[in-house]
């Protein structure tokens, strides 16, 4: 990789990789398991949370991502069966991994799939609802988090941006209200971050937040739910 890079090539504790942002000195994912993390809080408290909670839906589930980053969340959402429903799958992104990085990322031989299927992703085109599979479609869009306007659309939200220390503006009221206002009665937000302000910034807009146990390094996370 160039050295004069930005993004570096790290690899984490449970043997996946993850990027390290030098100007930001900031990871993609934590040191401790980039997989293991992304397992952790969105596919167990979030995915499969949401899916215990609604056992007689049918029909799509629609995701939010905010931050598709290195597709990691999205791959893991493709590859988590869940026969009872379609998904349908956005993610928000104002800074694009250039693809030929993509390509030396690697989840897919660490969860025994195909990299094609992983690089499908990063390969579909920007702003365009692409069908992924026969019941899980993606629409990359490439806006900042800020220009977020959508209402009463989506039931389950990853909310991966950069830590509060970096980029503090997007972990303040204004910004989960808007998440509120785009989420559905009894949707749920799920992110990393644990820290007080955060929890407190999503109770003022109305949500119901729980503190979980966090991800291997981490002591908690939490988990935010739009009432009905």
């Amino acid at each position: 990789m160039n050295e004069d890079a930005p993004l570096e090539m790290i690899h984490t504790a449970d043997g996946s990789v993850s990027l390290y942002h030098k100007n930001l000195d900031e990871t993609y994912h934590s040191r401790h398991g980039a997989i293991a993390e992304s397992n952790h809080v969105f596919i167990k408290q979030g995915l499969t949370h949401w899916c215990a909670l609604n056992p007689n839906s049918s029909g799509v589930l629609s995701i939010l991502e905010m931050g598709f980053g290195t597709g990691l969340n999205c791959l893991l959402t493709l590859l988590h069966r869940l026969p009872e429903f379609s998904i349908a799958y956005s993610a928000l992104e104002a800074y694009p991994l250039p693809l030929s990085l993509c390509q030396s990322l690697d989840y897919a031989q660490q969860l025994n799939c195909d990299p094609e299927q992983f690089m499908m992703l990063h390969r579909q085109k920007w702003d365009k609802t692409c069908t992924i599979g026969s019941d899980f479609t993606l629409n990359k869009r490439l806006i900042r988090f800020e220009d977020f306007t959508d209402k009463d659309a989506f039931d389950l939200v990853y909310y991966d941006a950069f830590g509060a220390r970096v980029q503090p503006e997007h972990w303040e009221k204004e910004r989960f209200e808007a998440l509120y206002q785009g989420m559905r009665q009894g949707g749920v937000l799920v992110t990393y971050a644990a820290k007080g302000s955060v929890r407190r910034a999503m109770q003022e807009v109305g949500f119901t937040v729980e503190r979980l146990p966090g991800p291997p390094g981490k002591r908690e996370m939490l988990r935010a739910t739009k009432p009905h």
